[in-house]
């Protein structure tokens, strides 16, 4: 009986470590058919490596070799997935830096929120979730060292380098959240693009981001209609870049935390950090740094990147 037990707890164990491997291997496969599951996964994928410590602890256990192989494969996965974000790859300051933050709506400590962002000599300050009232405060505090700025909606942009152009990119809501504005920095255009895609809900419905994915789609439309060259995406697309949903965007551009930033760069909620959700993604650079600030007021974590031509 205890060796018919003992087969049937190794089993259980086994089947578990293969649909972990499975889950962490095969997750574009994932359907979103069913409560936008496999979207849902994506955004927290990394933590899902917690599980092997586990499993393979339990194979440990009954002393099953075979168990225990099997325990090993989703770590093996989990480390080839994300083995290259672990370590520092920050490669000098570069030409200019970039400080992206949602600074929540109910944020009402500006002067200690932009001392935060000033402490890491940004060069461009972005900032999204903004009303009318925190776009006055801001400017005040920021007029002085940031003379070019521009704002549409809920989105802003605050620059040392001139602004020579911009315009809002329509993301079919009635009003503004997404922008691009083409900054002269050192005689190099550089377009940036400063977003707030709309929010993510997990209910009973599952996880709805029907609307979110449609803003995802038009903001991608945008960059890859842009002329220029150089492009740096700003600001919280409610997704992280493993999201299939955010494709139309991050097909174009990479990570600056990926390419130059030290582990996953968690953004939220500030407090406890779960996943990256807040982004500067790019292209026609080289990502020097990216880094994650300290927690303000707000109920997401600043981020930086440096950039060099």
């Amino acid at each position: 009986m205890a060796k018919t037990g003992g087969k049937i707890y190794s089993g259980v164990v086994i089947a578990l470590s293969l649909l972990l491997a499975a889950i962490l291997l095969l997750h574009r496969f994932i359907p979103n058919r069913w409560y936008n599951l496999g979207s849902l996964i994506e955004t927290f994928l990394p933590w899902f490596g917690l599980g092997v410590p586990v499993l393979i602890l339990l194979a440990a256990v009954r002393r099953r070799p075979f168990a225990i192989v099997c325990a090993i494969l989703p770590a093996m996965v989990w480390f080839q997935m994300y083995a290259s974000l672990i370590p520092d790859k920050h490669d000098g300051e570069g030409d200019f830096r970039v400080v992206a933050h949602n600074v929540n709506a109910e944020n009402t400590d500006t002067e200690a929120t932009a001392a935060t962002l000033l402490a890491a000599e940004p060069d461009v300050i972005v900032l999204v979730e903004l009303t009318e009232d925190q776009r006055i405060a801001w400017g005040d505090a920021l007029a002085e060292r940031y003379p070019y700025s521009v704002a549409y909606g809920t989105v802003a942009l605050w620059s040392v380098y001139p602004v020579t152009d911009s315009n809002e990119v329509d993301l079919n809501l009635g009003w503004a959240r997404a922008f691009r504005a083409a900054v002269d920095i050192d005689g190099e255009s550089v377009a940036f693009y400063v977003a707030h895609l709309l929010s993510v809900r997990v209910n009973s419905e599952g996880f709805t981001s029907e609307q979110r994915n449609e803003t995802a789609e038009l903001l991608g439309e945008a960059i890859a209609d842009e002329e220029l060259d150089r492009v740096v995406l700003a600001g919280d697309l409610n997704g992280t870049v493993q999201d299939r949903s955010l494709a139309p965007i991050t097909y174009q551009l990479e990570s600056a935390q990926a390419s130059a930033g030290k582990g996953f760069g968690f953004t939220w909620p500030a407090d406890t950090p779960l996943a990256r959700i807040d982004q500067v993604l790019y292209r026609g650079l080289d990502a020097t740094g990216s880094g994650v600030l300290d927690a303000t007021a707000s109920d997401h974590r600043p981020v930086s990147a440096d950039f060099a031509f």
